[in-house]
């Protein structure tokens, strides 16, 4: 017994968070400070041969970088009649971003199964290639100009037209 289940995050001071049971932290290994207090973590660990999880924080898609995409989407399926969520599944993951989107896993009773990640998973960089990567792909394939994220007044008509559409969105 006595290991740890995960938990949920509270800020704890500049560059560290705790969970709700004791000594589970978060270190920015770019602070020599939290840098210091990381080794001496992991090596008391390591001569403890505890269980221990490791991952990495990377800078999640920021809601800017969803609203744009969810914008893009929009005018696709406008501009070719399908809905939003067939555009975001079959053009944006499969089609245009499989490296990013899909995984392969085994089914114990279908074998190999091909499933989607979330846009959720991916980081501030992988949402900004899957968006380049979709723009380009909408010009030179569907022959629809997709706006950059810039141009304010082509994003502002675009959310006007998804509300007055939105029950065939």
């Amino acid at each position: 017994m006595g290991r740890h289940r995960a938990s949920r995050m509270r800020y704890a001071g500049p560059g560290c968070f705790t969970a709700k049971y004791k000594n589970a932290m978060i270190y920015d290994l770019c602070n020599p400070y939290d840098r210091e207090k990381f080794k001496r973590r992991v090596n008391a660990m390591y001569q403890r041969q505890n269980v221990v999880e490791l991952s990495e924080h990377k800078p999640r898609r920021t809601t800017p970088q969803n609203s744009y995409l969810h914008l893009l989407l929009g005018m696709f399926a406008m501009e070719t009649g399908n809905t939003l969520e067939f555009v975001k599944r079959e053009y944006f993951k499969r089609l245009v971003n499989p490296d990013l989107f899909v995984e392969c896993r085994h089914d114990k009773f279908l074998g190999e199964i091909e499933v989607l990640r979330s846009s959720r998973d991916l980081d501030t960089g992988e949402m900004t290639t899957a968006i380049e990567r979709f723009r380009n792909w909408s010009l030179s394939e569907a022959d629809i100009q997709l706006p950059a994220p810039n141009e304010q007044e082509f994003l502002d008509y675009i959310e006007r037209e998804m509300q007055c559409r939105r029950i065939w969105l």
